[in-house]
Formats: C-alpha cells, structure tokens, sequence
C-alpha cells in the first residue's frame, strides 16, 4: 500500500471513530463493556392482557372461524354487533376485513382464521397476524372470538412474537402505539394464568434469543452474552450458573475450544446453566456460541461475512429455553452449556494442520479453521457429560451451509443414533411449528472423519458435509448416551417477515427445545 493512501485511510478511521457512539465505541475497544443499557433497548411494545368483556374506547380485532358472530362476549357494543353480521365474512384463514368506520366509533378488523380440511387452527399465527396488522393502530386493541383459554393463550404468545421488533440503534425510530392488546373471553381468567405459567416465559426466552442473534459482534461477544445471561436469570429460582474462562480451559485441556478462541483478544468462555425442577438426571442442551466467524486463517470471502455475527444462534436458543424452562417453574431437570467463542485470524489463531487435544485425551486434526463449531461443541459435550451425567444430550448448531443446500430454509436437519428420540424431536418440532428433517449418519462418513494420519478425527473436508459435521460430534458423545444433533443453520434467520418471526433472527429453537425437554425420556 502507498503511505499517502495508508494516512488517508488512516484519517477516514480516525474522522468515523469521532463520529461513533460512545456507547458502540465502548463495546468495540474495551471488552466487557458492550454490554447495551435498559435505556437503549428496543422500542416500548403493546402489554398483553386477558379480560371477560371489552375495554372501553378499544379497536376491536374480531377472530371469526364462520360467518357467525362471536359468542360470549361481555361489552361488544350493539352497533358492532350489527356491523359485523351486515359484513357476511366467511372467515377463510388468512382473510381479513376493515370495516367503515362511524364517526366516533371504534374501528373493527375481521380476522379469518378457519381452518381448512380439519386442520387444526394455529391460534399463535392468528394473534401475531393482528399484532402486526394493527400495529400503528393509536388505540387499546380488543381481540374477540377466541374459543377458549388455551386459544387466547397461545394467540397472546404469538402476538407477542410478532411485534417484536429489533430497532435499538436506529436513531430516527418513531415511537409506536403501546396501549395494550387484551384477548377477550368469558375464560380470560384461566387465559391470564395460562400465559402467566407457559407462554409468557416461553416468549421471553425466544425475545431474549432473538435479542442476542440481532445483536452486532461489537457487542455481544463471549464474555458480554454470559454477563447478559446472568443478568437475565437474577432471581430465578432453582437455577445455577458456572463460567470457565480460557485459563479454565487451558488447566482442563480444553485445547478445542481453546484453540478456536485463541486467535481473538475476547477469549473464549464456556458457561453452564443448570436448572432442577426436578429429581434425577438431566436431559443436557449444548448450544454451538461462535460470537463472530471471519474463518479464523481459512478466512471466509467478504460477501455476505456480516451473518456471521448470527452463529453464536445455537448458544442463545438453548440459553433462551432453559430460560423458558426455568421461568414456569417445568417439572425437569435441565442443564445447557454455551460453547463461545469468536473466531479471528488473529496472529496467534490456529492454523490448518493443527493438531489439539480436547478435555478427554482425544485428538483433532486441523483442517479448516472455518470447520470451529465442531470444534468448540466437542469440549463443550465432553464437559456437560461429565459434570452432569445426563440422561439425554441435544447439541444444536449453525453448522454447515450443506444442510440448507440440502433442505432450504423451511426445515433444520437432525440426526440421531437413537430412532425414538429422532422421531420425538421431529414431533416437537411439529407441535411447535420449529420442523426438523433426519438427515443420515452412514458408516461411510464417520470412517471418513476418522480417516486421519496424525490424529484421532479430522475436523473438515469430508463431504457430505452436514452428515460428516454430524458425525465428527458424535464421537465425543459417549456411545449410550441417547443424542441427537441439530444443524439450524438454514433456519437461523428470517429474510421476510411472517406473523410470527419478523425479518432477522428467528429465535428457531427455543420452543423446539422446551417442548423436547418437557416431552421426551427414554423408554
């Protein structure tokens, strides 16, 4: 590079650091400090509420399944009443109706929501639909029609996700309406203590996922996403939290985690979450927290690099599950580790043809710097195992593009040694609307992760390459313990906004998680 060149880039850097925030500047040169205050977090939302009749002066958000009108509704005003049945709305799925609007009268929506073949009607999808749809709506936000607690319940969980919104940084952003959204019915009080026991804690932990995710790498990095967790779970009864830092590590020959981490001047950091609400072993959630991946020294190319803050998305959904798990009070035993790390090719990172030992003795030899899930899990795996002896592992990661060559965005891929936990994963992920496809483990492949000169496994360049990733984690997986493991990385991330996950991160995998956790024990 010329030097006049470098002192004009030199002075560019300097003129755009002045211009920074303070706040970003100080998550970006001191670490520890990018942690972002309560008084930056996002946009105020509308409250959720569960009531018996309407509250006065509200726009009401009628859900109709036919063309009858709602029933046992306290409060619905006799003109609304009548203006619903002139509109003689089918009430199709997916179908919705803005009714004129009297001078003075509050403003009606009709919601479709009829299902169509028997199908049962996602009342999730129904409530983020209205949130979304009345969203700029300067008014409280009535919503009738729902039949039943649970209805209203898990309607009042998806309007919640659907508002979410990640705006933190924007300096222009308008402030929105935040009167409350109240689900209306003659059961809302067995609604109100359906969302207080369940969802409204399962929304939390897929907000404070989607939070994490969202976040630029600046700021949420290995130590900054285990202070944001502990600060999350202050009072949070029955829960204990453990933190190695990489002088941990390195004492406990953790080398792979270590050896991914070493290249950056955020170390590494492997936290363990334990929550008993319940007797016996644990089901054990590990969660792939690389916080940002340039490739480390197999450097990845420049388009599209900024993702990669999201494949730390592993680490946060089971941090944002055993948060659910935690909150209601589920009767299981649960522990999740965040494996995390931020992967850089600094000039003391790791190299390809590296070789390093992981806590248990086993060997791995460097390949591709870029191959550093595998790496971090597999320490992260042999230590939740022997420290919590658990009954069942899950590990879940962003770890290959070849899964969503394989499967696109609709499905994550799961493999499985154990048929019954496979299939009781895949029947969670419908209960949820989070589906996985099995994918296969062959003797093929894992003979070919094993195939290496100078160690016990190498950590890439076997094809394919969700199935060998697949199988280079299963051999830190003791033999009888029922595992499987989720690559998420094509579903990380939403590029269009549906009812329940705007654009950005998903937050795929908290609900997946939760209901596995709560759902599943061997036979």
């Amino acid at each position: 590079m010329q030097r006049h060149t470098f002192a004009a880039l030199t002075l560019a850097l300097a003129l755009a650091a002045t211009a920074a925030s303070p706040a970003l500047l100080a998550a970006q040169d001191v670490p520890g400090s990018g942690i972002v205050p309560a008084a930056i977090g996002n946009s105020e939302e509308r409250p959720i509420a569960f009531a018996r009749s309407v509250p006065a002066d509200a726009a009401l958000a009628v859900v109709m399944t036919d063309a009858g009108l709602p029933e046992g509704v306290d409060g619905l005003p006799v003109d609304a009443q009548a203006r619903i049945a002139a509109a003689e709305f089918a009430g199709k799925a997916g179908e919705l109706l803005d009714l004129p609007s009297a001078a003075g009268s509050p403003r009606i929506v009709l919601f479709g929501a009829a299902g169509e073949d028997g199908q049962p009607i996602d009342w999730r999808v129904v409530g983020g639909r209205i949130a979304q749809e009345l969203a700029e709506e300067d008014a409280p936000i009535a919503v009738v029609g729902l039949p039943g607690s649970d209805a209203m319940a898990m309607a009042g969980l998806g309007a919640t996700l659907g508002q979410y919104r990640f705006d933190r940084y924007k300096s222009d952003r308008s402030a929105k309406p935040s009167q409350p959204i109240t689900f209306v019915g003659a059961q809302g009080a067995e609604a109100a203590a359906s969302w207080t026991r369940r969802q409204s804690a399962l929304a939390d932990g897929v907000r404070f996922a989607r939070d994490l995710v969202n976040e630029p790498a600046s700021v949420i990095y290995p130590e900054s996403f285990v202070a944001r967790t502990q600060a999350l779970f202050a009072g949070v009864p029955n829960v204990s939290i453990s933190v190695l830092d990489q002088a941990d590590m390195r004492r406990m020959n953790m080398g792979a985690i270590a050896g991914v981490g070493q290249g950056s001047r955020r170390p590494p950091r492997l936290m363990m979450i334990a929550y008993r609400g319940a007797s016996g072993a644990p089901i054990a959630l590990a969660g792939k927290g690389i916080t940002f991946d340039t490739g480390g020294i197999s450097i990845k190319p420049s388009s599209g690099m900024g993702a990669m803050k999201r494949d730390m998305s592993g680490a946060a959904a089971v941090t944002g599950a055993i948060y659910s798990l935690a909150k209601s009070g589920a009767p299981v035993h649960a522990v999740a580790v965040a494996a995390l790390a931020e992967n850089m090719p600094g000039d003391n990172a790791q190299r390809p043809g590296d070789v390093v030992r992981t806590m248990s003795g086993k060997t791995i030899e460097i390949v591709s710097t870029d191959a550093e899930g595998r790496l971090v899990l597999s320490d992260a795996i042999e230590y939740v195992v022997r420290e919590a002896d658990p009954y069942a592992l899950v590990d879940i990661a962003t770890l290959t593009g070849s899964v969503g060559r394989a499967l696109g965005p609709e499905y994550a891929g799961v493999f499985a040694r154990d048929k019954a936990f496979a299939e009781a994963a895949i029947a969670a992920g419908e209960r949820v609307d989070e589906p996985v496809w099995q994918l296969p483990l062959h003797e093929t492949y894992r003979k070919a992760v094993r195939d290496s000169e100078i160690a016990d496994v190498v950590n890439g360049g076997v094809s394919p390459g969700a199935s060998s990733g697949a199988h280079f984690i299963e051999y830190f997986v003791p033999e009888d313990l029922p595992w499987i493991h989720i690559d998420m990385a094509s579903v990380d991330d939403a590029s269009t906004s549906s009812p329940l996950v705007p654009a950005g991160s998903s937050g795929y995998g908290v609900m997946l998680l939760d209901e596995l956790a709560r759902s599943w024990r061997p036979r």
